[in-house]
């Protein structure tokens, strides 16, 4: 049974954009391992408290996501 695991800093994407990822890489794994398995396929958004999240030893908050997805 395939597992993905999507982590995502709690408060950038909306219910529908949360629901559209699990979709699309559902799809995906479909794609691959066939359409017998799509009934066994799970897909789990884990939300990180905005500020509990680091990339290259900075802290990276919802806020600066937002920045990010809006083009700043």
């Amino acid at each position: 049974m395939p597992l993905a695991t999507i982590k995502v800093i709690e408060g950038v994407f909306s219910n529908d954009e949360k629901q559209r990822m699990i979709e699309k890489v559902a799809e995906a794994i479909v794609s691959v391992e066939g359409e017998n398995l799509r009934e066994k396929t799970l897909v789990i958004i884990e939300e990180v408290k905005s500020g509990d999240w680091g990339i290259g030893g900075k802290t990276l908050t919802a806020e600066a996501v937002k920045r990010l997805r809006a083009g700043k």
